[in-house]
């Protein structure tokens, strides 16, 4: 019996990295999400079937906010209050809970975990791990809770106490880990133009889209601890700025005679900015994503793909990934063999898995895509399944880069379309981290052969 025991202690030691730990976490955790959403005390009218409550436990663990049902009105308040915490545990992550469990009850956590802690929200290991992880968490109910302070002022005037506290607390927690679930049957299209429901919200999901590491040092610098930014920091911080204004930019002008035509320019402006911050990666919305110009939808596709920053509780190939990949071809034009910035090289190894986690990412999209259409409608005619093009396209770059934001396709979506989104969101989720943790921990050197070149571009 001992025998035995070592053996299978010592095969899961040896299989069992920090990456596979980190996946089978999450698909542990949806699967125990969409059991729970399966039972009857969590549907407000009818049993969910299996699939929507596996879609919806995905889609709150993953942080997306695509959801075959009405959340508000299908769910019981069992069932609302389970994917609640799904998207709270999902966004800052399970093993970032599990340490902080160990921690309360005086254990240690394991080098794997410390491991898999670090990668997800460090840039580069520090001694004061601990502290930090610590005030992720504390972080993270602050920033919730004053979101929630400030939208609870707003919801109680059109709701009773109880009800417009609940709301706020639902809508504060789901903006700041950029999950996109929202209680309201339109989204928060009924406050479009409301300014402190849009200011809060957005603040929500930027704060929680930048990352942990960066609200740490930005903290400390503002209270002195800190003389100045990391590389990482300035990158993300810049980023993140430029992509807001360029994005609230071009749908102003992209959407000025179309969704608002005919809008106050308060209203316009904060519909702008609302949507060019939501697409990263959050998933509200003030519009009606579906009547939107073709190319508006681009633009918010492009958006999504890029997402939000490494160690937040957003998704897509991250800000970082898009600098360095400019950044790249920036210095490449020049001439340069290195990727430079700010007096500082780029190591060459950190670029090489830029490059590939963007081509993976691509890639998927195109192969989901490809599914959703195969799976598709076949009545519907070919000028009419070139709209469906569209939706379809739109719906995964929304699933993978854990957005939330649709066309409204969602309920339409056959079982097979279903799972295939499911598997996106998943990918989405934990896609670009696992492959760079791959990359990472198991790079070895192989066999070199004799070079001979091929042609390309």
């Amino acid at each position: 019996m001992i025998k035995l025991y070592l053996l299978i202690s010592n095969y899961f030691s040896r299989h069992l990295t920090p990456t596979r730990i980190f996946v089978f976490s999450f698909a542990a955790f949806i699967m125990l999400g969409a059991l729970c959403l399966w039972m009857p005390f969590s549907a407000a009218q009818r049993d969910l079937k299996f699939v929507d409550a596996l879609f919806t436990a995905t889609s709150a663990v993953c942080v997306t906010g695509l959801s075959p049902l009405d959340v508000g009105t299908e769910l019981s308040l069992a069932g609302q209050l389970i994917t609640m915490v799904l998207f709270q545990v999902g966004g800052l992550g399970i093993i970032t809970f599990s340490i902080i469990l160990f921690a309360v009850m005086g254990r240690g956590i394991s080098f794997k975990g410390r491991e898999i802690a670090q990668s997800i929200f460090l840039h580069t290991p520090r001694h004061d791990f601990y502290v930090i992880l610590k005030k992720v968490i504390l972080y993270s109910f602050v920033i919730e809770a004053s979101g929630a302070i400030l939208l609870f002022l707003r919801f109680v005037q059109d709701f009773p106490a109880g009800k417009a506290f609940y709301y706020a607390i639902f809508n504060a927690v789901s903006a700041f880990n950029n999950a996109g679930f929202s209680l309201f049957s339109d989204n928060l299209m009924s406050y479009q133009s409301d300014i402190t429901v849009n200011l809060t919200v957005m603040g929500l999901i930027i704060l929680g889209g930048i990352g942990f590491i960066v609200q740490h040092e930005v903290l400390a610098r503002l209270r002195g601890q800190e003389k100045r930014f990391s590389l990482h920091t300035k990158i993300v911080l810049v980023t993140t700025a430029a992509l807001i204004v360029v994005g609230a930019v071009c749908f102003y002008f992209m959407e000025m005679n179309n969704v608002l035509k005919g809008a106050a320019f308060k209203t316009a402006l904060l519909s702008s900015l609302f949507q060019s911050v939501t697409p990263r990666t959050a998933g509200f919305n003030t519009v009606d994503i579906g009547a939107l110009t073709n190319s508006t939808l681009l633009i918010i596709m492009i958006l999504m793909f890029i997402g939000a920053s490494p160690g937040s509780t957003g998704g897509g190939i991250k800000t970082t990934s898009f600098s360095l990949l400019l950044l790249f071809i920036y210095n490449r034009i020049k001439g340069n063999a290195n990727v430079n910035i700010g007096n500082r090289t780029i190591p060459p190894e950190l670029v090489e898995k830029t490059i590939y986690i963007i081509f993976a990412s691509a890639f998927c999209v195109c192969l989901i895509t490809s599914i959703l259409l195969l799976f598709g409608d076949s009545s519907v005619s070919p000028s009419a399944n070139r709209a469906q093009f569209v939706e379809y396209l739109f719906e995964t770059v929304s699933a993978f880069g854990t957005v939330g934001l649709s066309m409204n396709l969602t309920p339409k979506l056959s079982d097979v379309q279903k799972y295939a989104i499911i598997f996106m969101m998943f990918a989405g989720r934990v896609g670009p981290l696992t492959l760079a943790f791959a990359l990472y921990s198991s790079r070895r050197k192989g066999l070199t052969y004799a070079e001979e070149t091929v042609m390309v571009g």
